[in-house]
């Protein structure tokens, strides 16, 4: 099994910057990417950014891109979310999750980001 533990999360004011890490930790040996989604309050949980771990191959939705950067950390096992410039419609529960080739192998138990106006 793969456990994640999200952290970073927190208060910010808008255009303010904010970096999650997602540390994974167990069978870790066969995640092929991670990846990062978030959840506002009364909406769909919505993909945010994904890297994989061989190459460092990432994408990301087209609200983030240019203002967040995913990256890795191979040797620490943790994956970083670098949020820029932050917007109030950011303001949601970040959730990072474990992926082999085909599936989702495992998921944090999320971290809040709350960005004020």
């Amino acid at each position: 099994q793969v456990q994640l533990v999200e952290s970073g999360g927190g208060l910010v004011q808008a255009g303010d910057s904010l970096r999650l890490s997602c540390a994974a930790s167990g069978r870790t040996f066969n995640i092929y990417g991670m990846d990062w989604f978030r959840q506002a309050p009364g909406k769909e949980r919505e993909f945010v950014a994904r890297i994989n771990l061989n190459g460092g191959s990432t994408n990301y939705a087209d609200s983030v891109k240019g203002r967040f950067t995913i990256s890795k950390d191979n040797a620490k096992n943790t994956v970083y979310l670098q949020m820029n410039n932050v917007k109030p419609e950011d303001t949601a529960v970040y959730y990072c999750a474990a992926r082999n080739s085909y599936v989702y192998v495992s998921w944090g138990q999320g971290t809040q980001v709350t960005v004020s106006s």
